[in-house]
């Protein structure tokens, strides 16, 4: 008799990546000032060639201006529902990963009352008021963590299908007045995982998770304009990026190490690492030192997919969306997942938060 595993398993998946193309020439007209209110003398053109430098940044993608975070998050979940070919009023829980909630353009009140997950399921038009929707609320890894939370109810037979979104809106929280606003991105992104006996183990394999809010709980925050003639009390999005970096390069990869070496994979048999898309220079670093804890110089070719030159940082639904593309072709020939790939996620972020996933394809 064959031995039976229970698997937590991805079964479909579901971006949305809105269609209006912001450039980095879109921000010539903007005026940057430091976290000191103090004017950056620099043209456009300086602070464009360092910020793609760094960031590896082109273009972002904005909603349109009629779409809140709910109304995107609704369009890849229903892509990810009818990629999984189940029915939606199987779904045990919806759960949906975000940090501002809806945010209505021109306003800067944050909305999320009833709940993001509540107005998915309504746009979906769920009736089984058994398919419990909550919202997740853990940076950046949001998206992650609902599929470690997701694997936790499964595993504990409190849940057979879950649906986790992702969905963000980054340009509604954005200083105009601050470089950093250059990074950000909206999209959406979504998954169905389910559990699903096979005489194979497969899909999530192991998971790590960390917060980390001794010192480092306010690398990203919430604070006024950078402009000092701005004297409006709206606050926007924030951040520490010189810590942020040396956070991440310090703990994300020794915490991918623990998530890969729990799983009994070596660092051979990784495919792929799709990471948390926020800088290139970040990413391939941590990459880096990620492979040297292995005594690795000699990373593979195409071991990371990366969609941050053209999408930007979407915060929580840059893995999910990348995974989607990839799934779909989109990076056909270039980064493609065959049947029994070892592939590791990874996400770090606001609070500070960061964690991993090690999945067999």
């Amino acid at each position: 008799m064959h031995k039976m595993y229970s698997n937590v398993i991805i079964t479909g998946t579901g971006s949305y990546v809105p269609k209006n193309i912001i450039t980095n020439n879109d921000f010539a007209s903007n005026k940057f000032y430091d976290s000191k209110k103090s004017p950056i003398d620099a043209s456009h053109n300086e602070i464009v060639k360092k910020f793609t430098s760094i960031t590896g940044i082109v273009e972002r993608r904005y909603a349109d201006d009629n779409q809140v975070a709910s109304d995107i998050g609704s369009i890849a979940a229903k892509i990810a529902i009818e990629d999984a070919r189940i029915d939606p009023e199987t779904i045990d829980q919806i759960i949906v990963a975000h940090n501002y909630g809806d945010i209505k353009k021109g306003t800067t009140q944050m909305d999320a009352v009833p709940s993001i997950a509540t107005r998915i399921k309504h746009n979906l038009q769920i009736k089984n008021p058994s398919s419990v929707a909550y919202d997740l609320l853990f940076g950046c890894p949001g998206w992650l963590q609902g599929i470690i939370q997701a694997k936790a109810y499964i595993k504990a037979g409190m849940a057979k299908k879950c649906l986790v979104i992702s969905t963000e809106t980054l340009s509604r929280v954005i200083d105009e007045n601050d470089r950093d606003s250059m990074i950000y991105a909206d999209g959406a992104g979504a998954c169905i995982i389910e559990g699903v006996e096979s005489e194979t183990e497969e899909g999530v394999i192991t998971t790590i998770s960390a917060t980390h809010a001794k010192d480092e709980a306010y690398y990203l925050y919430f604070d006024k304009s950078n402009n000092p003639s701005n004297t409006s009390p709206t606050r926007y999005l924030k951040m520490h990026g010189r810590k942020i970096y040396e956070f991440a390069l310090t703990n994300v990869p020794t915490a991918m190490k623990t998530c890969l070496d729990e799983s009994g994979f070596g660092i051979h048999d990784v495919k792929k690492i799709f990471i948390h898309q926020a800088n290139e220079k970040m990413d391939d670093e941590i990459i880096k030192r990620f492979y040297r804890l292995y005594k690795e110089k000699n990373i593979p070719k195409n071991v990371t997919p990366m969609s941050i030159h053209m999408y930007g940082n979407s915060s929580v639904a840059t893995i999910p969306t990348l995974l989607d593309l990839v799934r779909k072709g989109q990076y056909k020939g270039v980064h493609e997942l065959n049947k029994g790939d070892i592939i590791l996620f990874t996400s770090v972020g606001a609070g500070m938060n960061l964690n991993a996933i090690t999945y067999k394809v």
